[in-house]
């Protein structure tokens, strides 16, 4: 099967006179997104060795309040790096609202993180999420918390530390991942 679409890029390539690594490219571009969508999201979060302290956010959310995680210690927070244009991103959204639903604001937050967009294109994606987002403009938390793909996630636990992670898209209302969460928070 894959022979024979790189034969076909071939062919097409060299009937458009360009490289036929290009079009192999430009089908994997299309064909990525739509095999990701259907790929289940995989179940349950990562224990991280050691528990580092969770690194500051100060950030505003889409009112415009700002938000530190520092402020938020006592409490399990969830926090979650996204974008509009990321497909496992936007399907994880409507989990994060129920999950948020599920626990009372001193026991668990929720905060999502938005990479690179403005107010105004996260505000008519998400219109009321039903949990804290924060503008990330410069992607500088990226950086601090030493992300590399989208969605990223990290728990931090009452006393600050990262305990739990997941790279890439979950479903968070999940059994297992309530689980996790329900151990770490405080009655």
């Amino acid at each position: 099967m894959a022979s024979h679409i790189a034969a076909r890029c071939a062919a097409l390539s060299a009937r458009l006179g360009t490289d036929w690594r290009l079009c192999l490219a430009a089908l994997f571009l299309l064909i990525a997104p739509q095999a990701a969508a259907q790929s289940p999201a995989p179940r349950g979060l990562s224990t991280v060795a050691g528990a580092p302290p969770a690194p500051e956010i100060a950030l505003s959310d889409v009112d415009g309040k700002p938000v530190r995680l520092s402020e938020l210690r006592g409490r399990v927070v969830l926090v979650n790096f996204w974008a509009t244009w990321c497909p496992p991103c936007r399907k994880e959204i409507p989990s994060l609202t129920r999950l948020q639903r599920m626990f009372k604001p001193e026991q668990l937050r929720v905060l999502a993180v938005n990479v690179g967009e403005d107010e105004e294109t996260v505000f008519s994606f998400v219109p009321d999420p039903g949990f804290t987002i924060l503008l990330d403009l410069k992607s500088a938390s990226l950086r601090a918390w030493q992300v590399r793909s989208l969605p990223a996630t990290f728990v931090v636990d009452p006393e600050g530390r990262i305990v739990l992670r997941a790279v890439g898209g979950r479903e968070f209302d999940d059994p297992a991942i309530l689980a996790q969460l329900r151990e770490l928070v405080r009655p």
